[in-house]
């Protein structure tokens, strides 16, 4: 059996503003094994953003275990947390979040140094992700010489230098022309299928979920399929096996 590298058992999270509280996530549980692609989907104020943030490690569950890659999460500080979140995550984000002074080698490595490696390592492991993803001929360029589809691609690149088990991708198909996002899909099914890595993509693009082994679709803070017909017009009962809605861990 493939062993899961995301396992989240019955987590809640609230934010208490007093006369304010709001249920973000209610008791919600979700496994993703090692080498799926995911996607998770919902309307605004569905969670989905929230449960990508605890995922990610950027935030904890008010209730409820979070499991990354074997390693129960809630007992960690927030240095250990950082430290896991280097080592096991790779961050992609619509907007490529890329420091404009630097050139596409130079962002690539940045998260090895904060890693610690040493200087001919990160720039031969920098090298090799920008080939990896179709850049190796644009090392030198700063952001404001790349494209929307070549600064994804640089984006990409960063994060998968440290070699993490989990790629964690929020809409990042949502500043990109409809070629250029699905040319970034197909680079996902590459590295998913070349490198086994495990894809998680946050995303509101029927298109983008259709593509994914399964869709995780929440509504109102709960797992609830109903949602992919009512608000992306997807017909879960032609999709088949990609559509499956993960009970609950009692």
């Amino acid at each position: 059996m493939t062993p899961d590298v995301v396992a989240i058992h019955n987590v809640s999270k609230i934010f208490d503003g007093g006369d304010n509280r709001v249920v973000a996530l209610d008791n919600v549980s979700v496994t993703i094994a090692k080498g799926e692609m995911v996607a998770i989907m919902g309307p605004s104020g569905s969670g989905k953003s929230t449960l990508m943030t605890i995922i990610g490690l950027l935030d904890v569950p008010t209730s409820g275990t979070y499991l990354l890659d074997g390693i129960e999460t809630s007992g960690l500080d927030r240095t250990a947390q950082a430290g896991v979140r280097n080592q096991k995550l790779g961050f992609i984000f619509q907007n490529f979040n890329l420091l404009p002074r630097l050139t596409a080698l130079q962002n690539v490595a940045l998260p090895m140094v904060y890693a610690r490696v040493g200087v001919s390592e990160r720039e031969a492991r920098a090298k090799a992700a920008l080939e990896a993803v179709g850049l190796g001929n644009r090392l030198n360029n700063r952001p404001n010489e790349l494209s929307g589809g070549q600064k994804q691609r640089v984006a990409i690149a960063r994060a998968l230098v440290n070699n993490p088990a989990i790629l964690l991708a929020d809409e990042p198909t949502g500043a990109l022309d409809s070629r250029t996002g699905h040319e970034i899909m197909a680079l996902f099914r590459q590295l998913n299928r070349e490198q086994g890595i495990t894809v998680i993509v946050v995303t509101h693009d029927a298109e983008v979920g259709k593509q994914m082994d399964r869709i995780v679709s929440l509504r109102d803070g709960q797992l609830n399929m109903d949602a992919l017909h009512e608000y992306y017009g997807i017909n879960t009962d032609a999709l088949g096996r990609v559509v499956t809605e993960v009970p609950h861990v009692g």
